[in-house]
């Protein structure tokens, strides 16, 4: 399995890096988690083709991490003419939230008939969805979005995945974590806690029990940035765009 770090950004761009978006390869499987509004020039800007990528996984209906759907549909249909199905696996009301985002910013696309099939996949907290290879469980946590906000557990080749998506710290994410190969931590703040927002002081407090063989932080604001290399401990990853991992 490789995981590739589309964006690594907060919502604001902290840094200038791009919104939050990972891409996973494992076998003849590619698939996203999350797809922010930057999604399609990160895709672009790493020479990934975006027709191989199967399925994506939606931790939460914030803009940051959902939005690139609509741009990377659109590329899909005119620019690098997709043919296979795209499966998006998301909260209760993915398939909702997306034709409105996409109706508001380019009207009339959220009901023209595609050359592919877009199919979307409610999960909700506790269920496991086995599609594209993958088994997605998905976990909830808290962080208002509209909709259910999931922390995701990804099995695929072997190999697990664990993300946080956004959230404060709610004791699920030690379940989440636990014995993963690699664990994605949103990590917005350094000391300083932030309503439904994970803070590096408040991670750290908790490491022994995050049980992950690696802890990649991601979603980090201009002040967390500015610390993250105060951080020494053998697990932890600082993430940026464009980085690459083996798992």
């Amino acid at each position: 399995m490789k995981l590739t770090v589309i964006g690594s950004g907060d919502a604001f761009g902290s840094g200038g890096r791009l919104q939050t978006c990972f891409h996973v390869a494992t076998g003849d499987a590619e698939f996203l988690i999350d797809c922010g509004a930057t999604a399609t020039i990160g895709i672009s800007g790493l020479g990934l083709d975006p027709n191989r990528i199967a399925t994506i996984f939606i931790s939460h209906l914030h803009g940051d991490h959902f939005a690139g759907l609509v741009w990377l549909v659109l590329h899909a249909e005119h620019v690098s003419r997709r043919t296979v199905p795209l499966d998006v696996v998301g909260p209760p009301g993915i398939a909702e939230r997306y034709r409105t985002a996409a109706e508001a910013l380019f009207p009339g696309s959220a009901t023209k008939s595609l050359r592919f099939a877009l199919r979307f996949h409610e999960i909700v907290a506790g269920q496991t969805l086995s599609i594209g290879g993958v088994e997605a469980t998905a976990f909830l946590v808290s962080h208002p979005s509209g909709a259910p906000s999931h922390a995701l557990r990804l099995e695929a080749g072997g190999r697990t995945l664990a993300f946080s998506g956004d959230t404060e710290w709610v004791d699920a994410l030690f379940d989440v974590a636990r014995d993963a190969d690699l664990y994605i931590s949103e990590c917005y703040g350094y000391d300083t806690p932030t309503p439904y927002h994970m803070c590096w002081k408040g991670i750290e407090r908790r490491l022994a029990g995050l049980t992950a063989r690696r802890i990649l932080l991601t979603h980090m604001s201009t002040s967390m940035l500015e610390r993250a290399n105060d951080i020494e401990d053998e697990r932890i990853i600082v993430s940026h765009d464009g980085l690459m991992l083996a798992i």
